[in-house]
């Protein structure tokens, strides 16, 4: 007899797949709407772009310090700051980091927006209407994160790399132009794409994710406040496991 987590976990899986068809199968037709689009590409983007920043800027910071600590141990001088910063910074650090504020801002936001709409049955009223959900909430939602996450994955970079720089010209008297010219001298086109594609796959983990636990809230308004923790720390988990096979994935067809 199979265990009922089991058969929960497919039926979820089964669930999600259904959604994720149903999103895609809009999108292709043409059924997108462009109002509702740009008000989620503010609240994905513009909106979350001062958090974004002010968490990227002291990472660099922090990962120039440890960079040059080390290189200072082991040479008695800061070596290849720079370089080592904005490779960490491009290729894990950021998109990883962009991804887990933007679930807990805008991830949360979804869930619990589609939750209460759940709870309230107003997804039932649109139902009666003869309005798809998915087509109405998800869709704009799944574009939103699709094409804002990557473009706050950039800024960030650019961002770190300046807080590195910083601290490195600070603490270690690195010059800036010292430190620009290991960033171009080793920085690649395939270790930037590391990063940003990375970022496409994280922002449909989000996107997913939180839409397809406000379909499924229940329990009233206490049920709310569990799909969004459950949201979040999902989305969380996704996307560090994610990146290590994404990481593997991309090494192996040598875009680096």
């Amino acid at each position: 007899m199979i265990p009922k987590a089991v058969v929960s976990s497919l039926n979820g899986l089964r669930q999600v797949a259904m959604m994720t068809a149903e999103v895609i199968a809009c999108i292709f037709r043409g059924e997108v709407s462009f109002k509702n689009t740009v008000a989620q590409m503010l609240e994905v983007g513009w909106r979350s772009t001062p958090i974004t920043l002010l968490s990227s800027f002291p990472i660099g910071m922090v990962l120039a310090l440890q960079v040059g600590s080390v290189t200072t141990n082991f040479f008695n001088e800061p070596l290849y700051v720079g370089a080592i910063t904005s490779f960490t910074l491009v290729t894990e650090l950021i998109p990883v980091l962009t991804a887990i504020v933007v679930t807990g801002r805008v991830g949360a936001a979804i869930t619990a927006e589609i939750g209460s709409m759940k709870v309230t049955e107003q997804l039932d009223a649109l139902y009666t209407l003869g309005t798809s959900p998915v087509r109405y909430l998800a869709v704009s939602r799944f574009l939103a994160c699709f094409f804002m996450l990557p473009m706050l994955t950039v800024i960030a970079n650019i961002i770190g790399v300046c807080g590195g720089m910083s601290l490195a010209a600070g603490m270690w008297k690195v010059s800036p132009a010292t430190y620009w010219s290991e960033i171009l001298g080793y920085m690649t086109i395939g270790i930037f794409l590391q990063g940003f594609i990375k970022s496409f796959v994280f922002a449909l983990i989000i996107a997913i994710v939180a839409c397809y636990k406000g379909f499924n809230t229940k329990d009233g308004a206490e049920g709310v406040g569990k799909a969004t923790t459950s949201s979040v720390m999902s989305s969380m988990v996704l996307v560090l496991i994610s990146n290590y096979f994404l990481t593997s994935l991309l090494i192996a067809l040598k875009i680096k």
